[in-house]
C-alpha cells in the first residue's frame, strides 16, 4: 500500500499530540516512527489505523482519502504491544478469527493458517492456549494473525516492548525477514533507536508532535536535519559555544550550536595524534570500559566530551593532560545545518630517510 499523510494534525483537549505532520510511504518499505515517549508516534499510528481521526488533514491510501473510513474497511493489520490475543482460543483459533470474520470456508482457513503456522515458526504449537506460550511464542501468534486476512497495510505498536532483551533481539531479525517476505507496507512504532536502526528500511522521527526527519538509517545517522535528530540518533556531545575550537571557520560557526560524535574525536597522548596543530589541549575525567574500546571523559575549555578509545592503545587514565583533535562536526543555526571538516588538518610533513 502506498501512503500519503498531508498536514496532519490532532489534538486531545489542550495537548496538540501532532502538528501539521506530512509524510509519504512506498508501497512494501517497513518503516520505523522513532521518537520519545508522548512525541506524537503512536497518534499517528492510530490515525492511520482510524482508531482517530485528524482534526486536520489528509490520509490517503492509494491516493484515495481515508480519513472517516472505519478501521474494519482500510485493509489494515494491527499488532498490539500486549498482544491482545484471545486467551480462551488456542493458537490456531487466534490466527484463523480474521478469516472467520471474512466468512471464508473452513478449507481456506485451515490452509491459511497452517501456511502461517510454518511461516512463523509455530509448528507443533497450534493446540495451545496463549498462557501456555512464551513472550515470543505470543507475539508470533499476534503477528500472525495480523496477516492472516491479507491486509495491505501491517502497523505494530511497540512489539517488542513485553518482551526480554535476548528473546527481542532475535524477534527483530525475524521480523524483518517475515516482512520482506509477505511484501506488506509495515509501520512499527518504538522508542528504541537500536531497534528502528537495526530492522527499518526508513525512519521516521517525531519528537513534540512534529515530524523531525525522514530517511534512511544512514541518511538520518549521516546527515541530520536538526540538533534534536543529531542528538537523538547515535550517541552525541553537544555544544552551545564553539567559537574558541581549533580549525573551524569562526564565520561559518557564528551563533551556531554543535554536535560531535564521539567517533569525531581522536584522544590520545602527545605523540598519538595525528595531527597535533589542531588539536586541543583536555584533561582526563573517566574512562569506563565499554567491551570493544574505552569510553573516555575529557574535559577541553570547561566542557565535558566524551570520546571513544582503541583497546588496543594504552589505556588513558583520569587525570591525564591529552592532546584532542576533533576531526568534524555538524552546526546547526535558524537557516541552516552543515558538517564542517576541521581545516587545520593537513598531510604531516614527509619524513626523508
Amino acid at each position: 500500500m502506498h501512503i500519503v499523510a498531508k498536514h496532519l494534525t490532532k489534538s486531545f483537549g489542550s495537548f496538540q499530540a501532532t502538528k501539521d505532520v506530512s509524510f509519504e510511504i512506498e508501497k512494501g518499505k517497513l518503516i520505523g516512527l522513532l521518537g520519545p515517549s508522548g512525541g506524537g508516534k503512536t497518534t499517528i499510528l492510530r490515525m492511520l489505523a482510524g482508531l482517530e481521526v485528524p482534526d486536520a488533514g489528509d490520509i490517503l491510501f492509494h491516493g484515495q482519502k481515508v480519513n472517516h473510513l472505519p478501521p474494519q474497511e482500510r485493509g489494515i493489520g494491527f499488532v498490539f504491544q500486549n498482544y491482545a490475543l484471545f486467551r480462551h482460543m488456542t493458537v490456531f483459533d487466534n490466527i484463523a478469527f480474521g478469516l472467520t470474520v471474512q466468512k471464508r470456508t473452513k478449507p481456506q482457513i485451515r490452509e491459511r493458517v497452517m501456511e502461517l503456522i510454518v511461516l512463523t515458526g509455530l509448528s507443533g504449537l497450534e493446540h495451545r492456549l496463549p498462557n501456555q506460550l512464551s513472550g515470543g511464542q505470543r507475539q508470533r501468534v499476534a503477528f500472525a494473525r495480523a496477516i492472516a486476512p491479507e491486509p495491505q497495510l501491517l502497523l505494530l505498536d511497540e512489539p517488542f516492548a513485553a518482551i526480554d532483551a535476548k528473546v527481542r533481539k532475535e524477534l527483530r531479525t525475524w521480523l524483518k525477514d517475515m516482512i520482506d517476505r509477505v511484501g506488506i507496507t509495515t509501520i512499527f512504532v518504538t522508542h528504541d533507536q537500536e531497534e528502528a536502526v537495526e530492522v527499518a528500511d526508513q525512519i521516521m522521527i517525531v519528537n513534540q508532535g512534529r515530524l523531525e526527519q525522514q530517511g534512511t538509517p544512514i541518511e538520518i545517522y549521516r546527515e541530520p536535519q536538526t540538533p534534536f535528530v543529531a542528538t537523538f540518533i547515535g550517541e552525541s556531545n553537544r555544544l552551545d559555544d564553539i567559537s574558541g575550537l581549533k580549525g573551524f571557520d569562526s564565520e561559518a560557526i557564528h551563533q551556531a550550536k554543535a554536535v560531535i560524535r564521539p567517533e569525531f574525536i581522536e584522544i590520545g597522548h602527545p605523540g598519538e595524534i595525528s595531527f597535533p596543530s589542531a588539536a586541543e589541549q583536555g584533561r582526563v575525567r573517566n574512562i569506563f570500559f565499554r567491551g570493544t574500546n574505552w569510553q573516555v571523559e575529557v574535559e577541553v575549555e570547561g566542557d565535558r566530551l566524551f570520546a571513544y578509545r582503541s583497546m588496543e592503545l594504552p589505556p588513558l587514565q583520569p587525570g591525564d593532560e591529552v592532546h584532542v583533535l576533533i576531526h568534524r562536526l555538524y552546526v546547526f543555526n535558524e537557516n541552516e545545518n552543515r558538517l564542517l571538516e576541521n581545516r587545520l588538518k593537513v598531510d604531516p610533513m614527509p619524513v626523508h630517510i
